[in-house]
C-alpha cells in the first residue's frame, strides 16, 4: 500500500495550483469543474519524482463554508505536508528563494530532533509545509 494523493481545500484554486507549480515544479492536470456539484472544482498535483499526488480544491458557497468552520473548530487532523527535497543546500537556497519573494516562512533551516534538515514555510491558504532533506 501507499498513500495516492491527499486532498486539501484552497480559497483560490489558480493562485495555489500557481503556488505549487513555481515552488515545487509540480505539474498540474486540466482543471476538473465537477457537473455533479457546481462549484466544485480542482487539479491533482503530479511531482516529479512520483509519489503521492496533492489534489488542490475549491468549492464555493455553503458546503466550503462548513468545510472552514470544521477545520477551524478542530483540534486534532492533518498537521503539515512534507515535501523532500535532493539535499541540504536545497532546503537553505529554496527557503531564501522563498522568503525573498515573500513566502510566510514559519520556521527556518534546521536539524530536527528525529534526523530531519527542515524548513517550514506557509502555503498561500496558511497550510503548513516542511521542506525537507
Amino acid at each position: 500500500m501507499h498513500i495516492e494523493h491527499l486532498a486539501v481545500y484552497v480559497q483560490d484554486l489558480e493562485r495555489s495550483r500557481a503556488f505549487y507549480e513555481r515552488w515545487f515544479r509540480a505539474t498540474a492536470n486540466a482543471r476538473y469543474d465537477s457537473r455533479n456539484s457546481p462549484g466544485f472544482a480542482s487539479y491533482f498535483l503530479t511531482f516529479p519524482h512520483g509519489g503521492a499526488r496533492i489534489e488542490l480544491m475549491q468549492h464555493s458557497g455553503a458546503v466550503a463554508a462548513v468545510a472552514v468552520a470544521v477545520a477551524a473548530a478542530r483540534a486534532s487532523g492533518y498537521a503539515h505536508l512534507a515535501i523532500r527535497v535532493d539535499d541540504e543546500q536545497l532546503v537553505d537556497s529554496l527557503t531564501a528563494t522563498m522568503l525573498e519573494a515573500g513566502v510566510t516562512m514559519v520556521s527556518a533551516p534546521r536539524r530536527t530532533g528525529d534526523g530531519y534538515y527542515e524548513s517550514v514555510i506557509a502555503d498561500p491558504d496558511g497550510n503548513l509545509i516542511e521542506i525537507v532533506a
